[in-house]
């Protein structure tokens, strides 16, 4: 077991040395090397931010609503799924955040003001505050096997604002842009460094995003360790008192 723990941090800290790695690559391209926008500058530069983040909160939800889903499954209970599943949702929380901020700074920047009630933006911000919600009900009383259940229908509820969000930019009338990578009609081209310098940002936020998932649903084991020692200790002496 010991070892199966070592080989397990030793990977982690692979995976973190690549992640550096790939960030400080991302920082030189986007920053240094990429050309500007013919059109919007050296503002073109927060793509490089602001489209991994939202690509890697989608990913994070995802992978909530399929831990949350397993885990309803019945075919498998194990509280792992479960911590993976929260996890998984906080830092989606977190680039969420990411994402609405660049977004805000790209639109003073291309708009002239930092938010409008726009369908994509709104739809964000929707996002974000139901799962806001969704931690704070992790975060209610009750045993493991309650947090995993309630938390795991609304994980399942929760993942369908995510073609919403995705697609507000077709089915409304929207300021913010249409995908122009992975739409086959879009008029904007990028340049070959831009292109690589995005995809790039794709890859090193979802390995963040899996390194950080790591490290917190280890943090969430032992807070449901700590959790339980303390319940034991107060059944013994709640046991002992009676037994006195």
């Amino acid at each position: 077991m010991a070892g199966q723990s070592g080989t397990g941090t030793s990977a982690t800290r692979r995976l973190g040395i690549l992640v550096i790695f790939l960030l400080a690559t991302l920082a030189l391209c986007g920053l240094w090397f990429s050309a500007e926008d013919v059109v919007q500058g050296s503002t073109v530069r927060i793509m490089y931010v602001h489209v991994p983040s939202i690509w890697t909160a989608y990913i994070a939800f995802g992978l909530t609503a399929l831990c949350s889903g397993v885990y309803l499954s019945g075919k498998n209970r194990s509280l792992a799924w479960d911590r993976v599943a929260g996890a998984s949702g906080e830092i989606g929380v977190l680039f969420v955040a990411v994402s609405l901020v660049t977004g805000s700074m790209w639109g003073r920047l291309t708009w002239g003001t930092y938010w409008v009630w726009d369908a994509r933006l709104t739809s964000t911000a929707f996002l974000f505050i139901t799962y806001v919600g969704y931690l704070a009900v992790r975060q209610l009383g009750g045993t493991h096997r309650q947090r995993a259940r309630r938390s795991s229908v609304l994980a399942l509820l929760a993942i369908l604002e995510i073609p919403l969000v995705h697609f507000s930019v077709t089915l409304w009338r929207s300021l913010h842009q249409e995908a122009t990578v992975a739409n086959p009609n879009a008029k904007v081209e990028l340049d070959g460094l831009m292109l690589f310098s995005l995809f790039l940002g794709l890859v090193a936020f979802t390995m963040l995003f899996a390194w950080l998932v790591l490290h917190r649903q280890r943090g969430m084991m032992l807070e449901d360790a700590f959790s339980d020692r303390g319940l034991d200790v107060a059944i013994t002496a709640r046991r002992n008192e009676a037994g006195a």
